[in-house]
């Protein structure tokens, strides 16, 4: 007997345990994104709904333009536009319950006001009058992240304090595809996985972390496939179909309000405008580029589809577009508005029990104020 033939025979098998505790084949997403517009499944959604996100979308391509022209006016400070994205916006806010909580990234602004959220109020933190500019209990809308993917361990948090108490409540993540390349991305993910948080994570793969194509960030098949790894379900859905990105975030919400844990969902679709209007995407893209994902607009798929179906004539069409207006009109005039800010108000709401040195920074404010208050008057 040779030595190598010596070694195998006293070489203990593997136990169990060492073998995969899952089938990863159910979990992997399919090859392509799903999708609904322009397939047979599109005959199966419900009318009233897609009307709905129809409307939703228009207002928000609507939304996208007045908020970017705002910043050119010096009104906003910064937007991150989503326009290219809205079918995954709307869609976000839609599909979740009314007790359900939302999660957004700085360019998630279309997604909290479709959740309900005040058009003003959702632009408070990017005007810098404010964090946070809404009340985020009132529509379970957790503040607008600016630092990235910080929202998901937050979301996570939520859901599974919510499962330990019983409540029926699911909590749904926004999160851009340079997100995925953060620590809290994969904090996130394991710690639901492993509780089986009753949580969903979309990814809106808009094919750009400010200037880093995704293929610089990962060697990955998909985001979706991310998935496999944490032991949680991966889907693709084509981020510009509405109904599709609808249809997977229901199901997928459903999933998780059933015990069935968190699932991670790749949206592929395309940020059409720069990262903010202080970026120059022109320095790395080109106008073939995005011109080829202008003919592929979220709003043109759905009405397309609405119109061929007979759900959508005309005035359909042109209620919506007013619609939008009015709304962007209503926006204009309330963003021109200067607000009244109380310096005072940046110490209101830190600590529920002010902290010796956030009250010593409280009060040489107020002192400073006085100071200039009484020098102005003296001044007179």
């Amino acid at each position: 007997m040779t030595v190598t033939e010596q070694r195998g025979a006293h070489r203990p098998a593997p136990p169990s345990a060492w073998q995969p505790r899952t089938d990863p084949a159910p979990l992997l997403p399919d090859a392509r994104p799903y999708r609904v517009l322009g397939t047979d499944a599109a005959a199966e959604a419900d009318p009233a709904l897609l009307r709905r996100l129809y409307a939703e979308l228009v207002r928000g391509r609507r939304y996208n333009a007045q908020a970017t022209a705002l910043t050119k006016q010096g009104r906003l400070a910064v937007y991150p536009s989503s326009t290219g994205q809205e079918a995954c916006e709307v869609a976000a806010a839609l599909a979740l319950a009314e007790q359900d909580w939302l999660f957004p990234s700085y360019r998630d602004t279309l997604a909290v006001v479709a959740r309900g959220v005040d058009p003003v109020e959702a632009l408070t933190l990017l005007r810098g009058d404010w964090h946070t500019g809404y009340d985020p209990y009132e529509h379970r809308v957790a503040p607008l992240s600016t630092p990235l993917a910080t929202q998901l361990p937050h979301a996570v948090g939520l859901a599974h304090a919510a499962r330990l108490k019983g409540d029926d409540v699911v909590a749904l993540a926004l999160v851009g595809d340079g997100g995925t390349s953060e620590g809290d991305f994969h904090e996130a993910l394991n710690f639901a996985a492993v509780w089986r948080a009753p949580v969903v994570f979309l990814v809106q793969n808009n094919g750009f972390a400010i200037s880093v194509p995704l293929d610089k960030q990962t060697a990955a098949p998909s985001l979706a496939h991310k998935a496999v790894g944490y032991g949680m379900p991966g889907r693709l859905v084509d981020g510009n179909d509405a109904a599709a990105v609808h249809q997977v975030l229901t199901e997928a919400l459903a999933h998780a309000r059933a015990g069935g844990g968190p699932t991670l969902i790749e949206a592929v679709t395309y940020r059409v405008d720069a990262h903010t209007n202080a970026d120059d995407a022109t320095r790395y893209r080109g106008d073939a580029e995005v011109e080829a994902w202008r003919a592929y607009d979220p709003v043109a798929l759905l009405e397309r589809e609405l119109t061929a179906r007979g759900l959508l004539d005309e005035d359909g069409i042109r209620a919506a577009r007013e619609d939008a207006e009015s709304m962007a009109a209503d926006l204009r005039e309330r963003m021109h508005q200067d607000p009244v800010l109380d310096p005072m108000d940046l110490f209101a709401h830190v600590y529920a029990e002010p902290t010796p040195q956030l009250v010593e920074q409280r009060d040489q404010v107020r002192a400073e104020l006085a100071a200039e208050a009484e020098s102005a008057g003296a001044g007179r």
